[in-house]
């Protein structure tokens, strides 16, 4: 049994709306010195790891990049880890994931950050679902796609084929 399968983006299309994310971020922080861009585990650090590169490439802007470990499917019940400790007082956090479905993972993820007086947390995803139950927007999205519930995406992310798919 296939399953059927949409692509959404394609490799090259990925790398722009790394590049364009990149530009933006530079644009809204263009006095800060240091950027804290904590991805959480999987595609999230995956993504977090382009785009400061990306933004290391356009920018004189401090890139630090950290790890945010959760448990995805239920973030409430294991610990929220962060692979580097702070104190992260006075910094811009940059908190990225691949999906946005309901803001939940995102909602938990930025606990450990909040224990300190951080500057501003921001937002990047690269797809944005839209299917909002907490009051997490992304300031940063690679792409706006209007799913069901019941479909899935996927997102794969290597130097030589990164792909979206729908289904």
């Amino acid at each position: 049994m296939s399953e059927n399968k949409t692509l959404v983006l394609n490799h090259k299309q990925i790398q722009q709306k790394i590049v364009r994310i990149a530009y933006e971020i530079y644009e809204r922080n263009l006095r800060a010195e240091e950027l804290v861009l904590a991805g959480l585990t999987g595609m999230g650090y995956s993504l977090a790891e382009l785009i400061a590169d990306k933004v290391r490439q356009i920018s004189p802007i401090k890139v630090k990049l950290i790890a945010v470990t959760l448990d995805k499917t239920n973030p409430k019940v294991g610990e929220v880890t962060i692979s580097e400790e702070g104190p992260f007082s006075g910094q811009c956090i940059l908190i990225v994931d691949d999906v946005l479905n309901t803001g939940k993972t995102l909602a938990y993820a930025m606990a450990p950050f909040l224990e300190d007086n951080v500057k501003q947390i921001e937002v990047a995803v690269l797809v944005n679902r839209s299917h909002k139950l907490f009051p997490v927007t992304p300031d940063y999205t690679g792409f706006e796609l209007a799913t069901t519930l019941s479909e899935h995406i996927t997102v794969k992310l290597t130097p030589e084929d990164s792909s979206v798919h729908l289904h």
